[in-house]
């Protein structure tokens, strides 16, 4: 499922758009203000953005730099061609003067979305879970899940080889490639951590142990 962040100060813009998205499949995270979606953009990566500009707090052409990697869409009643072509040449993907159309947004976040494979390409995925490489961040249905380095050290092989048993000495290798903080004695105590926080993120019991081989993703 593609995440869309709404970052929008009107509430009715806002809840409109959210449904629109939901109604074609898409998950929605909401922002209603710049200092706000830069926070959010701290912790998690959707997968295109719709931008307001008159917002309180940060505007929407000071949260524009903050973005890398993500389509943006610039929705504002700014109708000047000036704005339009400094917000296309600081890194907006498209812009659309409101009030717009729903048919055509939709129409344009399809077309930014299908140009952008490359950007999703690393991103990995199983049911709900989602772990993005790039930005070290994992999310259960577009929501964040805090984990500690070496917890994502341990998920990140598991969800690269999901049909596959990943043996404790090798899954102890990996880890040890991304922090030291992780024996064979405390892989216990750092997997049911994780385990805990992806069930309470909603993402169920999806990892299993092998009885004296080692962890795979739960796939039945």
């Amino acid at each position: 499922m593609k995440t869309i962040a709404v970052i929008d100060d009107d509430i009715h813009i806002g809840n409109m758009l959210e449904e629109l998205l939901q109604r074609e499949g898409y998950a929605v995270v909401r922002a209603y203000s710049g200092t706000e979606a830069v926070l959010i953009l701290e912790r998690q990566r959707p997968d295109l953005i719709l931008l307001d500009l008159m917002m309180p707090g940060l505007s929407g052409e000071e949260v524009l730099p903050h973005v890398s990697g993500v389509p943006v869409i610039v929705l504002s009643a700014k109708a000047g061609v000036e704005d339009k072509v400094n917000l296309l040449l600081s890194g907006a993907a498209d812009y659309m003067t409101k009030p717009f159309h729903p048919r055509e947004l939709l129409a344009r976040i399809a077309v930014r979305l299908r140009e952008a494979p490359a950007q999703a390409e690393n991103i990995l995925t199983f049911g709900p879970l989602r772990l993005d490489p790039d930005v070290r961040a994992v999310s259960v249905s577009g929501t964040q899940v805090r984990l500690t380095r070496t917890e994502y050290a341990i998920l990140k092989p598991l969800m690269a080889n999901p049909a596959q048993v990943v043996t404790k000495s090798a899954l102890l290798e990996r880890i040890a490639m991304d922090t030291p903080d992780c024996t064979e004695s405390s892989l216990k105590t750092h997997m049911s951590n994780l385990r805990r926080k992806l069930r309470d993120a909603g993402a169920g019991d999806c990892i299993e142990s092998v009885w004296g081989i080692g962890f795979k993703m739960r796939t039945e």
